[in-house]
């Protein structure tokens, strides 16, 4: 199975050092960044399973770096690290979608337990975006189930051109391809008379 990925963005090296040691070995591969700088270009060249950011950082701050990964990755699961007990913060970064907001210093099985769970909520994330994009197919009928506007599974079943015609206004045309044509007994009969 493949190893989760965490990206650490925090301009304290010894912040990097001791959270890099303790994911690596519960088992995560670990990169990190030594500011939100660094982390963003990181994000923009490769995909992680968690961000942990600091808060407070020259430039590119922890909020600012949530709003461009959440842009790049949506399901990744993020974790805000700071040292500063600051409430309307945490509310905005929880707001802007971080998964958890960690108080520095913290205990490693704390934060092992946060990751853990913060992993879980990425898990299921990519699940029902998974789910979501299935299209329900009647295996014998052929309709399809729009659960446009209603609650899913509760949809209605239309026919595909129904389906086509109410999500893009494409109308469908009948004809055969040429190897239904050959298979139908009036092939060497006229269409029309």
């Amino acid at each position: 199975m493949q190893k989760k990925r965490i990206l650490i963005v925090d301009d304290e090296p010894i912040v990097l050092k001791s959270l890099q040691w303790g994911l690596t070995e519960q088992g995560y591969a670990v990169e990190c960044a030594e500011s939100g700088e660094q982390g963003l270009e990181m994000l923009e060249r490769d995909s992680y399973h968690l961000l942990i950011s600091d808060l407070l950082m020259e430039g590119i701050d922890g909020i600012e770096l949530i709003k461009k990964a959440r842009a790049l990755y949506p399901d990744m699961a993020v974790c805000l690290l700071t040292g500063y007990a600051d409430l309307s913060s945490a509310i905005e970064a929880l707001r802007l979608g971080a998964d958890d907001y960690l108080m520095k210093p913290c205990e490693l099985t704390e934060l092992f337990l946060r990751v853990e769970r913060a992993l879980a909520r990425e898990d299921l994330r990519k699940k029902i975006r998974y789910f979501e994009n299935i299209l329900p197919v009647c295996a014998v009928c052929k309709k399809i189930r729009d659960d446009t506007g209603k609650e899913p599974g509760e949809g209605d079943w239309v026919s595909l051109e129904d389906y086509l015609r109410r999500k893009t206004g494409v109308e469908i045309s009948r004809v055969q391809c040429d190897q239904c044509g050959k298979k139908e007994k009036r092939k060497e009969e006229p269409f029309l008379r």
